[in-house]
């Protein structure tokens, strides 16, 4: 495999045509053309569709860069690391993770993992969105529940639950056998019609009846600190309120919701995302997301 040809088609393609990549790397677009077709040739396929002023990548180009770019990234920092002897993290690390981890917990985190390696940029993107690691260049991806994938691997950091709260000021309705009960509800915009709520060993349902549609869990919980309604709430954002009896819990929903750090090979695991998998995981080490 010609790597240096594969690094220039990653340069092209990454760069959208050949006068950009040309201004980027300082190399002449004859040279970038010149080598592209070299590596078609190599490969026997064609990995741009040439118009008179653009390049388009194929299907097959498009496949070759997502499926290479990760890797190659990962490969050269491998290389560097063991040409320069290096073995403290460096570099920019870029951290996919939720918005609420991102709200109540990442800016401590980042601060912190900084102060122990201070030659490492953190970039983080707080998005509630299944990102992709390799097509956008994440090192490490923070997920609730990950479902299984054979791409990526990592650890569990921290469990949290929800919990059913409301103000002490709300009355818990009368059980009655085989009802759902109504409740005044604070919920998020994606709440449909329908959905219930059970809680406890003896799964008591609740039929929420939204008086208020917020977008953040912390909006959501200030609402219910205010007495609107009852609403399904990580522990993690309300144990200050139990506590302070701000807010009382009617049980607890289901299953540990777990927080997992993942990334994209344990292979070519690179010193800046194995120290700040390391780190994440020893600032819980009873188990519990708590902020």
């Amino acid at each position: 495999m010609d790597f240096d040809a594969l690094r220039d088609f990653q340069l092209v393609a990454t760069h959208g045509g050949l006068g950009k990549a040309s201004r980027a790397s300082g190399r002449s677009k004859a040279t970038l053309s010149r080598r592209l077709a070299d590596f078609e040739d190599a490969l026997g396929v064609r990995l741009f569709e040439r118009g008179a002023r653009s390049l388009e990548l194929t299907a097959t180009g498009r496949a070759l860069l997502s499926q290479t770019i990760g890797p190659m990234r990962e490969i050269e920092e491998a290389m560097a690391a063991a040409r320069d002897g290096l073995t403290a993290p460096k570099g920019r690390l870029r951290v996919a993770a939720p918005l609420l981890f991102s709200q109540v917990a990442l800016g401590k985190l980042a601060a912190r993992f900084r102060g122990l390696y201070p030659e490492v940029e953190i970039e983080v993107i707080s998005e509630d969105r299944l990102t992709d690691l390799v097509e956008e260049h994440f090192d490490v991806a923070i997920r609730i529940n990950p479902r299984e994938d054979g791409n990526l691997v990592g650890r569990c950091f921290a469990k949290d639950r929800l919990i059913l709260a409301a103000a002490p000021t709300i009355q818990i309705p009368e059980k009655r056998a085989g009802k759902h009960l109504p409740v005044p509800a604070v919920v998020m915009p994606s709440h449909q019609a329908g959905d219930i709520w059970s809680v406890g060993e003896g799964q008591i349902s609740y039929d929420p009846q939204p008086v208020l549609r917020l977008s953040s869990l912390l909006s959501i919980r200030d609402a219910v600190v205010a007495g609107a309604g009852v609403a399904m709430l990580p522990q993690s954002i309300i144990g200050d309120q139990l506590e302070k009896r701000e807010l009382v819990s009617w049980g607890i929903a289901g299953k540990e919701t777990q927080l997992w750090a993942m990334h994209t090979s344990r292979r070519l695991q690179t010193p800046k995302v194995k120290a700040f998998v390391e780190f994440i995981s020893s600032q819980y080490d009873n188990g519990w997301f708590v902020i």
